[in-house]
């Protein structure tokens, strides 16, 4: 079980989320790795599925990667989620995968091609640093744009603000998201990950 979970998004969907206790799960069509997402209308095409969704989640520590790549600029946000809590979750949803993604060479998949069970959770191996772990679900029918899924807010442990946001607007920001009805207790953070005072003072030798 991972010790971390987190959704690097947006704050519109954030908003939504708090709102509604779903989680979006879009089609991957439009994704930046089109290798990826090749790979996702690839198993659509051979096992007959009409439509295709996914969320990426990472199950490691926060990196400057994962805010600058999935959620830069002082809008982005992060859920974190309790893991055990959010696979309780998913486990009452009907046709959802929730995997960790494997990341394979070239030389690999040469040696042993991927089933077509394996193809939804496979990305290259410059990509393992994202440490992800995906929900994905397909349907046989011709489906909306997007599939929500129920994810109580019972399941999140915190949700960390952008580190580009400033001080003064991230408190006000977080006090519009904990005024949304059930979520005054929700844990709301702006991230210090590229300006940590704490950091800053063992420069001058300071200690703890």
């Amino acid at each position: 079980m991972e010790t971390l979970l987190r959704r690097y998004t947006e704050l519109p969907f954030v908003i939504d989320y708090l709102h509604t206790e779903e989680l979006a799960l879009l089609n991957p069509a439009s994704w930046d790795d089109r290798n990826d997402s090749f790979y996702m209308e690839e198993y659509a095409r051979r096992s007959g599925s009409k439509s295709v969704y996914a969320l990426c989640l990472a199950n490691c520590a926060e990196t400057y990667h994962h805010w600058r790549v999935f959620s830069h600029g002082s809008g982005g946000a992060c859920i974190q989620f309790n893991p055990e809590k959010f696979s309780r979750a998913i486990s009452q949803v009907d046709g959802i995968r929730s995997e960790a993604v494997q990341y394979k060479t070239i030389e690999e998949l040469k040696r042993t091609n991927p089933t077509l069970n394996e193809l939804p959770f496979l990305k290259r191996y410059a990509f393992q640093n994202e440490g992800e772990r995906r929900l994905f679900c397909a349907s046989k029918e011709v489906g909306p744009p997007i599939r929500r899924i129920p994810m109580p807010r019972s399941t999140v442990d915190r949700i960390v603000l952008s580190p580009w946001l400033h001080d003064s607007v991230a408190d006000r920001v977080k006090k519009t998201l904990k005024a949304i009805p059930g979520c005054s207790q929700v844990k709301i953070y702006r991230s210090t990950l590229v300006e940590n005072e704490h950091w800053k003072k063992f420069a001058n030798g300071s200690t703890y």
